[in-house]
């Protein structure tokens, strides 16, 4: 009985894979995989979790924007405009690049 008066006490933390975005290759590798697979709403989150994972603050100081602004324009449901992710792109040391698609 005891036992299980533990388990129950057991607490768990909710994933979060802005904890495991600890590196440029990390980042890039996430971003391009959300990119080859994902929809718009996929890649707008994917932005933000690479946005808090970089910080916030460092991400609104290079784009000029305030943070609220940020966390908003890339919450769930947003549809941030294009310059807003180009700037977001560039804060975090990313480009986008086309490369033609075989038939």
């Amino acid at each position: 009985m005891e036992k299980i008066k533990k388990i129950r006490k057991m607490e768990t933390s909710k994933f979060d894979i802005a904890d495991y975005l600890d590196s440029n290759e990390m980042i890039a590798e996430y971003l391009n995989a959300v990119l080859e697979e994902g929809n718009d709403v996929d890649i707008i989150t994917a932005i933000g979790h690479i946005a808090k994972a970089v910080g916030m603050t460092k991400i609104a100081e290079q784009t000029g924007m305030s943070r609220t602004s940020l966390y908003k324009a890339l919450s769930d449901g947003a549809k941030p405009q294009f310059e807003t992710i180009m700037k977001v792109l560039k804060a975090i040391g990313g480009q986008i690049k086309v490369t033609p698609v075989s038939a």
